[in-house]
């Protein structure tokens, strides 16, 4: 719906079991940090509890990830590893980027993340 993005690191398999939390606590960080401005709690509500559901091969959303998956990559060149990266800069960056969000080719179907993000929190 926004194609916003969040990345969670260091995650081991001890904490799947938290994993719910661990999301959202990073997707509230992250939404600060993108200058989204809202509650914890109203974000837990919106999200409730989370799925993990097998794809539906949605081709538009694999590219979309495959493309910030190569761009991930090109900036380890920049910082040399993953403990190095601000991830938090580099997933704003990520979310600033153009993305289309609708059906047809106008410029108006084209915007970022952050500003779809702050549209579907002020609904």
């Amino acid at each position: 719906m926004t194609k916003y993005n969040v990345i969670l690191t260091d995650i081991k398999s001890s904490d799947l079991s938290k994993i719910e939390q661990i999301f959202k606590e990073a997707l509230f960080e992250q939404l600060i940090y993108d200058g989204i401005m809202t509650d914890f709690e109203n974000l837990d509500s919106i999200i409730g509890g989370l799925d993990f559901l097998p794809t539906n091969n949605d081709r538009s959303t694999t590219g979309f990830q495959n493309h910030n998956l190569e761009t991930l990559d090109l900036w380890k060149y920049e910082f040399g590893n993953l403990e190095n990266m601000p991830i938090k800069d580099l997933t704003n960056r990520l979310n600033t980027n153009p993305i289309h969000i609708g059906k047809g080719r106008k410029m108006s179907d084209y915007t970022n993340s952050i500003d779809e993000m702050k549209t579907v929190l002020n609904e």
